[in-house]
């Protein structure tokens, strides 16, 4: 189960574990090194980060997980939040003004699953078109192929590749790769 990465002041470990790790596993580091070999070696879907840390304010660090896919939270005082926000909501970093409270961490964890659940549904529908683009793609290419070296319509060349996956039992793209290794291997491609 992926978990939550909390990187801060050694002091502020627990009190963070509670609000923003309630029921998930949770790892605490006391600085940004510290957290970037976490990252390295764990699977974690969040990181919270308590600004400033000792060895750097975390913004880089913020940014970094984001780019790593990370859910990147970045805890900071208050009069900073606005100006931090503007400039690292492109990267995906969501800021929190400090001091929190228990309704405000609950509302930003919401927001975030949320914003993750409807990326997902989109990468997943991205791959879907991605890989019917690249049927179609290498569909079109045998069609293409086969009017060339047979001398056939796109209508026929369709129906030949149809034909051939429904006789194959394969499918359509399948059929148009089988057909183009054929031509290759006659000498024709």
């Amino acid at each position: 189960m992926p978990g939550v990465l909390i990187a801060s002041d050694k002091q502020y470990h627990e009190t963070l574990r509670a609000f923003f790790a309630a029921g998930q596993p949770a790892q605490c580091c006391a600085n940004a090194g510290e957290a970037r070999r976490a990252m390295c070696g764990g699977s974690f879907e969040t990181l919270v980060i308590n600004a400033p840390l000792p060895d750097e304010f975390g913004r880089e660090l913020a940014v970094q997980a984001a780019d790593a896919g990370m859910d990147a939270i970045l805890l900071c005082p208050g009069p900073q939040a606005d100006k931090l926000a503007a400039g690292l909501e492109k990267y995906g970093v969501f800021v929190l003004a400090k001091p929190l409270s228990r309704q405000q961490t609950a509302f930003a964890l919401r927001l975030i699953r949320t914003g993750r659940q409807r990326l997902q549904k989109l990468t997943a529908q991205n791959r879907r078109l991605t890989k019917r683009l690249d049927e179609a793609r290498i569909i079109s290419q045998a069609k293409c192929a086969l009017a060339l070296c047979r001398g056939l319509s796109e209508e026929q060349a369709h129906r030949l590749i149809e034909k051939e996956a429904m006789d194959g039992r394969i499918s359509s793209r399948e059929a148009a790769l089988e057909i183009m290794r054929r031509l290759e291997d006659e000498g024709l491609l």
